[in-house]
């Protein structure tokens, strides 16, 4: 058993992309990077550091302040409901725009792990990811909220309406593929092309993984820069990234749809 993990904690062993040796072609993957992210995710993450900042300057602890990660964007329930698929559908296209990327640059998608069929095993490694970060996430996230080192979270601010589970499972898998797409997919990849270690390309993506939720504190810091050095070693080990999207999408929906759903019979959730 111990050779087992010893052999997980190691650099990955799932076949690596040839490394570009060409000047311009190095260039135009750095460019290429550094636009993603710029549009997206690393956007996301300087906008959560300051949501960060503003917290800390507030008076009261940061177990006091409240974040909202779903909340109504229009008064009108049509429109708000419109306006929630809307902020998915960004969310995937953000995912794809990484794979199509990868795709023009010659690597097939079951290169990278997403072939058309999601298999058996697919789904068992998801479900057990699923349980290998979701517990202790929340232990962590709890502790660190009773020592006042993580904001209030509040899932959903969402209006009781029928559409509220379809939006939020939506939400859910949207930021599932956007994540685990463009930080490990196609991050982790590209780093690679440019001949940075397995070690070195998955503590870094696990690190803006981490910046990414800065907003809510340090159980959100923390917790997800190790979920991004579990998957992302999954995902080296095995060249499977559907398992960590269908995880992230698991562990989402339950924290979406299943806050929604026991918060008005367990007051004492945060």
């Amino acid at each position: 058993m111990l050779s087992n993990l010893r052999g997980w904690l190691s650099p990955a062993q799932a076949p690596r992309p040839d490394v570009v040796t060409d000047a311009s072609q190095r260039r135009a993957i750095v460019i290429e990077v550094v636009i993603v992210f710029a549009l997206t995710l690393g956007l996301s993450a300087m906008q959560s550091l300051l949501s960060l900042l503003e917290s800390l300057l507030r008076a009261g602890a940061l177990s006091e302040q409240h974040i909202a990660l779903n909340r109504p964007q229009a008064a009108i329930g049509l429109i708000d409901m419109l306006m929630q698929v809307l902020g998915a559908v960004q969310l995937i296209a953000w995912g794809a725009m990484g794979l199509y990327l990868l795709w023009r640059a010659g690597f097939k998608l079951a290169q990278i792990g997403m072939p058309p069929r999601i298999g058996g095993r697919d789904l068992g490694i998801g479900v057990a990811l699923t349980a290998v970060i979701g517990i202790p996430g929340l232990v962590l996230y709890l502790v660190s909220w009773q020592l006042g080192l993580s904001v209030t979270v509040v899932p959903s601010l969402l209006d009781e309406t029928w559409w509220r589970p379809i939006t939020l499972t939506l939400s859910a898998f949207g930021n599932a593929f956007a994540e685990e797409v463009l930080l490990v997919g196609f991050l982790l990849t590209r780093l690679g092309q440019l001949g940075m270690s397995a070690n070195s390309s998955l503590l870094l993506s696990s690190l803006l993984r981490g910046a990414y939720h800065l907003y809510q504190g340090a159980a959100g810091f923390v917790g997800n820069i190790v979920m991004g050095l579990v998957f992302g070693r999954v995902w080296q080990r095995t060249n499977r990234l559907w398992p960590l999207v269908i995880a992230h999408t698991l562990l989402d929906f339950v924290a979406f749809v299943g806050y929604a759903l026991l918060e008005p019979v367990l007051p004492w959730l945060p």
